[in-house]
């Protein structure tokens, strides 16, 4: 079961018998000042899912010219397809901890035995991480237009966001 960061609180103070403890609560405080920036932040990066994934496998393309040749790993439409189908998925559940402020949901659910898969398939890992970091870059720029989301600083959102990003590459490889 992934907990969002409120979960986790109280499922740790439960768990020691414990009250919630203050420094638990200014977190979650800060959690919830900076939810408009979260809500911007993953608003953002959900409506512009494609562009980014697209962007991201032109970029890793460009640089890795050899995935698209035969023999590569992301030769013929098909695996080219599924190559971005996985920067998607990996896109999708960066949000979803964006969201609930909390990793856990991506470990869980995308990353563990991610790198596993890939080396049964033969996919190498360095290139993934290569895309996720193509996927990173552009989420950022996006996130970081100061243009139409909540003002302030959104410095802690957008390091947070690429935590997230980097758990993935490193997951991978």
């Amino acid at each position: 079961m992934v907990l969002d960061a409120f979960g986790k609180v109280v499922s740790l103070a439960d768990s020691r018998g414990e009250f919630v403890s203050s420094a638990q609560i200014d977190a979650l405080a800060k959690l919830v000042a900076d939810g408009s920036k979260r809500l911007d932040a993953v608003n953002r990066i959900s409506s512009n899912a494609s562009t980014i994934v697209a962007g991201a496998a032109r970029a890793l393309f460009a640089e890795q010219p050899r995935l698209i040749q035969p023999g590569g790993n992301a030769y013929t439409n098909r695996r080219a397809a599924a190559c971005l189908r996985d920067l998607e998925i990996i896109l999708r559940y960066v949000t979803y901890a964006i969201l609930a402020g909390d990793s856990s949901v991506l470990d869980d659910r995308a990353l563990n035995g991610l790198r596993e898969t890939y080396q049964l398939l033969g996919t190498p890992g360095s290139s993934v991480a290569a895309g996720i970091q193509k996927l990173k870059d552009i989420s950022i720029s996006i996130v970081n237009d100061p243009n139409g989301i909540t003002a302030g600083d959104c410095s802690a959102i957008v390091a947070e966001v690429g935590s997230y990003f980097d758990r993935a590459a490193a997951a991978v490889v």
